[in-house]
C-alpha cells in the first residue's frame, strides 16, 4: 500500500519535471535560453506582491473548474462541459449583480448561488440523458458548451449590453468579490476574495466524497455501476446528482470572473476562454482529489501567468509554455512509462 501511494505521488511530480525538461529542449531547438526563460517565469510568479496577487487571481477559477472535472471523474463520468457551465455561471452572476438591488450580505451570496445553480442546471441535462437513455455525456456536454457560448452572447447583446462596448455594464459593488485590502497589499493587483470561495469548495468536495453516504454511493457508482445497482443503490439518481454538483463547481468558477476579476461579462465572439478545458488538465494532474486539484491549479495558474513575463524578459513565446503544459498532461496520461521507470529504479535499489 505504501509503495502504491508513493508511486501515485511520484507520477504527477515526475510528469512536471519531464514536462519542464522537454520544454527546455524545445526552447534550445528554437534558439532560446531555457535557464533564462524559467528564471523569468519564476520571477513572473513570485517576483513581487503584484505578481503574487495576479497569480492567485489566475489560480482561483482553475481550482473550481478542476474540482468540477474531478468530481465527475470520481463518479465515473467525463464532464467535458465545464467550459459551458463556467460561461452560464459567469452570465448568471453578472445578471444578478446588475439587476438585483440588495445589501451586500444578501446580494453577494445570491449572485454566487445563482452562478452555482445555473451551472448545476447546465450539468443536469447531460446527467439526465446519461441516466435515462445512456446518451454519452461527452457528446452532450461538448454540444452544451457551444449552446452556452452562443446563447449567452445573444442574451448580452439583447438585454445587458453596455453602450459602445462589447460587454455588459459593471455589476453593483454590493455583489462584488473585490477586496480593497488584498489589492492594496498586492500592489493593486486584481486578486479578490474568490480564492476563499475556491478553497472552501475544495473542502466541500472532499467532505461530500469522503464523509457522507452520498459520497460513498457516488464513488461506488464510479467504480462499478452494475455492482452498485446490485447492492441496491439508485445509479440513475447518483449520475444526475454527480453531474449537477460538478456543474455547480464550474458555475462558481464563472462567478470568479464576473464578480471578481472583471466585474462584468464580455461578449465572447472569438470563442471559448478555455478555463473549463484547462480544468481537465488540472483534474488529471491532481489525480482527481481535492488537495491534488488545488496543487495542480497552483502549478497551471503559475505557468499561465508567468508565461507573460517569460515572453517579456526572455523573448520566449507563450505558446512554448502551452507546450510544456501539454507535455505534463502527456506524461500524466502515459503514466505507464513513469510507473515502469519507478519499478526499474526500485529493482535497482533491491
Amino acid at each position: 500500500m505504501r509503495n502504491i501511494r508513493w508511486t501515485s505521488l511520484m507520477v504527477p511530480v515526475l510528469s512536471v519535471v519531464f514536462g519542464l525538461i522537454v520544454g527546455g529542449i524545445i526552447m534550445l531547438a528554437g534558439g532560446y535560453n531555457p535557464l533564462k526563460a524559467y528564471v523569468a517565469l519564476f520571477q513572473g510568479v513570485v517576483g513581487g506582491p503584484y505578481f503574487i496577487g495576479e497569480t492567485i487571481r489566475t489560480i482561483t477559477p482553475l481550482i473550481l473548474t478542476g474540482l468540477s472535472i474531478a468530481f465527475a471523474f470520481r463518479t465515473g463520468l467525463f464532464n467535458i462541459g465545464a467550459e459551458g457551465q463556467f460561461i452560464v455561471g459567469w452570465f448568471a452572476s453578472v445578471f444578478i449583480g446588475i439587476t438585483v438591488h440588495a445589501p451586500k450580505v444578501v446580494h453577494l451570496p445570491l449572485a454566487l448561488l445563482a452562478a452555482a445553480a445555473v451551472g448545476a442546471l447546465w450539468g443536469v441535462v447531460p446527467g439526465i440523458l446519461k441516466a435515462r437513455w445512456k446518451v454519452h455525456e461527452v457528446i452532450v456536454t461538448i454540444m452544451m458548451n457551444y449552446i452556452a457560448l452562443h446563447v449567452t452572447n445573444e442574451w448580452i447583446r439583447h438585454y445587458l449590453k453596455a453602450e459602445n462596448a462589447e460587454r455588459t455594464n459593471e455589476i453593483q459593488q454590493s455583489a462584488s468579490l473585490a477586496s480593497p485590502f488584498l489589492q492594496q497589499v498586492t500592489d493593486y493587483s486584481r486578486v479578490h476574495y474568490g480564492i476563499i470561495v475556491a478553497l472552501c469548495a475544495a473542502v466541500v468536495m472532499w467532505w461530500i466524497l469522503r464523509k457522507t453516504t452520498l459520497g460513498f454511493e457516488l464513488r461506488s457508482v464510479g467504480f462499478s455501476s452494475d455492482a452498485s445497482k446490485y447492492a441496491g443503490m439508485n445509479v440513475e439518481r447518483n449520475i444526475v446528482l454527480s453531474m449537477t454538483i460538478s456543474g455547480a463547481f464550474a458555475g462558481l468558477a464563472g462567478a470568479m470572473l464576473g464578480l471578481g476579476t472583471y466585474q462584468y461579462m464580455t461578449i465572447n465572439s472569438a470563442g471559448f476562454i478555455g478555463i473549463g478545458f484547462t480544468g481537465i488538465a488540472v483534474s488529471l494532474l491532481g489525480a482527481n482529489t481535492a488537495a491534488g486539484v488545488v496543487l495542480a491549479a497552483i502549478l497551471f495558474g503559475s505557468l499561465e501567468f508567468g508565461a507573460s513575463n517569460m515572453q517579456a524578459q526572455a523573448g520566449v513565446p507563450p505558446e512554448v509554455i502551452k507546450t510544456v503544459m501539454a507535455m505534463i498532461i502527456f506524461f500524466v496520461g502515459s503514466s505507464y512509462f513513469i510507473r515502469w521507470l519507478l519499478g526499474r529504479f526500485r529493482k535497482g535499489e533491491n
